[in-house]
């Protein structure tokens, strides 16, 4: 009987393994076809980095977490067995996607800056990482920025809106329209939003250092992914640019 237990118990690891795996795979044939197999390598390499962030900032909280799922022009998600108990763990949690993430896309721009044109592949994949580090960082949920600003206040999730709203008029995309609709609840939470509420009150109640630490953080690594991802736009020269 234990023998059978064990067997399956390897059977569903082999199972997550093939379904990043498998995802990973359709993923590289996919954005390969499109864009070339060494840029699609490493843009899936630093998506992949990105969700290990969360994978381990959740791990570190105690939080079972799957492994992560890919799917073409959507990106990467893990999945959460349970959700975090309060603000501070989700923010921390967030936050991890996005600061892993940008150290994959730095580590990228350092290799490329001084490569010549045959690293510009791997300047466009910097790029992508920054650039998509830096949409999610709108303060909105489910993106990572609004899991960061949760532990401010919900009510940040509104200043977001505006910003989704512009991105998508510079830029129209489905992919935009589903993040609009995953939002869309988030969103009336917020506008429905009382820290007097006892609903509310205990899993967004945090301390003041809690508050400017993550405050700070956001602010700190928002701007910095703004500056990088202008600077790497302006130096593979493009004029215009969508990875959606």
């Amino acid at each position: 009987m234990s023998k059978l237990l064990l067997l399956l118990l390897g059977g569903a690891k082999f199972g997550k393994l093939l379904t990043t795996g498998g995802t990973m795979l359709i993923s590289l044939v996919v954005y390969g076809w499109m864009f070339g197999w060494k840029y699609a390598a490493g843009f899936i390499a630093l998506l992949f980095v990105h969700e290990m962030g969360h994978y381990i900032a959740a791990r570190q909280r105690g939080l079972p977490v799957g492994a992560p799922t890919f799917i073409p022009f959507v990106g990467a998600w893990i999945e959460m067995k349970q959700m975090p108990h309060n603000a501070e763990t989700e923010a921390y949690v967030g936050l991890g996607g996005p600061l892993v993430g940008t150290l994959g896309a730095l580590a990228c721009y350092f290799i490329a800056r001084d490569g010549g044109h045959e690293m510009r592949w791997l300047l466009a994949v910097a790029y992508a990482g920054f650039f998509l580090n830096l949409f999610n960082m709108i303060p909105v949920s489910p993106l990572d920025g609004g899991r960061i600003t949760a532990v401010l206040s919900p009510r940040i999730w509104l200043l977001g809106v505006p910003v989704l709203i512009g991105v998508f008029m510079m830029r129209p995309s489905p992919i935009l329209l589903l993040v609009a609709l995953l939002a869309a609840p988030q969103v009336m939470k917020a506008w429905k939003y009382r820290a007097d509420d006892p609903a509310h009150g205990s899993y967004y109640q945090s301390s003041l250092e809690d508050k400017l630490t993550y405050g700070t953080a956001y602010l700190g690594l928002l701007a910095f992914l703004a500056v990088m991802t202008h600077d790497v736009h302006e130096m593979l020269g493009m004029g215009s640019s969508s990875f959606f």
